[in-house]
């Protein structure tokens, strides 16, 4: 059987889980895997068959650089992360060579869902699921607007940047905090709205943020997987259950949001939804057209979403999967030796 050549460029750590998921696959499939990164240390890059650097640009010269590393190394699978919308814009570089991406291909709608408030816009015509009262806003005065019209309403309030990853940039409103005791404590993302109010105020206009009603229900993460044209295959819930427990669960009606998502976005192979619950209601947060930094936890219910996203993008018959019954499960870190007498384990530099 001849060997499956996969491509992972910077990813998140846990991408060393996805690498040894595939590389595990259930069907005995021989796969060698090529990563990159800027850092030759990441632990993503543990979980490769062969490793290198990436350098530092953006762009069609970012683009070029990985067209080049799958031109040079025959990879058959490439799963992008690292500026995923320039690589889906020139997706035909990497037709042209023989590598499949794993990427969604409808720009539009790559770029709407990547733009937070873009993407309440659109889902707030598609009817397909609620989501949060918001304001979108850019300077300071917007921002005081918005922040008044939500409490106006009853609501806490948070905000976030509408283009960014994670947490990064998410605050929550708290005019009963106390900045000196939070000095000796641990930093929390709490933040008074005349601080925030100065903050903002100090530039004439700033990045769009999103003011928004804080959700303070359970927080869903749903593991989706599509075929190449977008239907849905598989759904997993998965929420925190305290510590380090994450517990997946059977909620039809979060897996009917699934449903709906694909049938009307049709986004293809791995993604994820975000969810959080709001007076007994499930509000969007946020939809990513990749595999979610906890997709390996959600593994655990027995279906291989990194894997199954290779096989049906070779062409391979995926079947639709459930998982069965609700399944408790957590994580430990696991040591790993980088060097030896100053010799260096990881995997085989790129040629």
């Amino acid at each position: 059987m001849k060997k499956v050549n996969i491509y992972f460029n910077r990813w998140f750590s846990v991408a060393y889980h996805y690498m040894n998921l595939i590389r595990n696959n259930e069907d005995g499939v021989p796969v060698q895997i090529f990563a990159t990164h800027p850092d030759i240390h990441h632990m993503s890059l543990q979980g490769a068959d062969v490793a290198g650097t990436e350098p530092a640009l953006t762009g069609i010269e970012y683009v070029q650089f990985c067209v080049d590393f799958c031109r040079r190394n025959e990879i058959d699978i490439f799963i992008p992360r690292l500026h995923m919308l320039d690589i889906a814009l020139h997706a035909a570089m990497f037709d042209a060579i023989g590598t499949k991406v794993l990427v969604c291909r409808d720009l539009d709608l790559l770029e709407t869902i990547m733009d937070k408030g873009k993407f309440y816009e659109s889902v707030k015509e598609t009817g397909i699921m609620t989501i949060p009262d918001y304001h979108v806003v850019s300077t300071a005065e917007q921002f005081k607007e918005a922040y008044h019209d939500l409490v106006a309403k009853g609501h806490h309030v948070c905000f976030k940047p509408t283009e960014t990853e994670g947490g990064l940039g998410f605050r929550i409103i708290d005019n009963t905090r106390s900045p000196l005791q939070e000095l000796f404590g641990h930093v929390t993302p709490l933040i008074s709205f005349d601080e925030a109010y100065r903050i903002l105020g100090s530039e004439p206009t700033f990045p769009e943020l999103m003011v928004m009603e804080l959700l303070e229900g359970y927080e869903y993460s749903i593991d989706c997987l599509s075929d190449e044209n977008g239907r849905l295959l598989a759904a997993v819930p998965r929420r925190k259950a305290g510590g380090r427990l994450r517990l997946m669960e059977h909620i039809p009606e979060l897996e009917e949001i699934a449903s709906r998502v694909a049938e009307v976005y049709k986004i293809p192979f791995n993604f994820n939804i975000q969810m959080k619950y709001s007076g007994g209601i499930p509000k969007l947060l946020e939809i990513n057209p990749r595999m979610s930094g906890g997709l390996h936890i959600s593994c655990l219910s027995g279906i291989n979403f990194p894997y199954l996203a290779v096989k049906s993008a070779l062409g391979g018959e995926v079947q639709p999967a459930e998982f069965g019954d609700n399944v408790l499960a957590s994580h430990v870190e696991q040591p790993l030796i980088m060097k030896i007498n100053g010799e260096s384990v990881i995997p085989d530099p790129v040629n």
